[in-house]
């Protein structure tokens, strides 16, 4: 079957960054934001559990929005309507500052253009666990908005994340697609090259490139993003015309 459809992971992939050092600044800066009304330290322990919650859950019926909510909820000595609209706020206003911890280049829209200039469809198969406006705000830091995707996971559509297969197979079903017909591209090991469980072609991106040691999976190719770029557009390896 031929490969028509590319998912892109977003952090480290599409946006230079190193994802570890960037949610702990980002964590600080939710921390600033809130202030001295709440107790900063429980507050970002909640929100970290509550993501984790995420993570963990197995229930198709619930959107990742809703665990993170009902957790948070069930766990908080705070009333959600007093500290939401503090997380909104934060979203709005303080987290399209938070540019300068990443390094975006121009190579992740050359990427994205080169792949759909080559007649595939593209995707954004991001870990859902942030809000709808977090990750726009990180494809505008590369001069990209969800109109140039067919599909942007975020966290109030998605009921799986990263590395469950389960993500990826929804993303399959909302696509119409087959995982045999697609390629992920990630710089995660354990995240990202997961997709190959379920029969996708992968290619590893090596820039900033993440692997916990365990578990390990098949990787089709790697190389860094100018060797992506090079692969999509001279058709080579998995791009390989069938």
């Amino acid at each position: 079957m031929t490969v028509n459809t590319i998912l892109f992971d977003l952090d480290g992939t599409l946006l230079e960054m190193q994802t570890e050092p960037f949610v702990k600044s980002y964590l600080v800066e939710v921390g600033r934001h809130v202030g001295d009304k709440y107790d900063t330290e429980k507050l970002l322990k909640l929100i970290w559990d509550a993501t984790k919650a995420m993570i963990m859950s197995q229930e198709p019926e619930k959107t990742n929005e809703q665990v993170f909510i009902e957790y948070f909820t069930a766990h908080s000595e705070w009333d959600r309507e007093e500290v939401w609209p503090l997380f909104d706020s934060f979203y709005r206003d303080v987290f399209p500052t938070l540019s300068h911890l990443t390094y975006p280049s121009p190579w992740g829209k050359k990427i994205v253009d080169a792949a759909k200039a080559q007649g595939y469809r593209v995707a954004v198969a991001t870990n859902p666990v942030f809000p709808r406006d977090a990750i726009f705000h990180r494809l505008a830091w590369i001069g990209m908005s969800a109109d140039d995707f067919e599909l942007v996971t975020v966290y109030e559509e998605s009921h799986y994340t990263k590395p469950n297969p389960g993500y990826f197979a929804e993303i399959c079903q909302k696509l119409g697609v087959e995982p045999t017909d697609c390629i992920m591209i990630g710089n995660h090991m354990q995240e990202d090259m997961v997709a190959s469980k379920l029969g996708m072609k992968t290619y590893l991106v090596t820039n900033w490139l993440e692997d916990r040691g365990e578990p390990q999976y098949p990787v089709d190719q790697r190389g860094s993003l100018e060797e992506l770029y090079q692969a999509i557009t001279e058709r080579t390896g998995v791009f390989a015309k069938a």
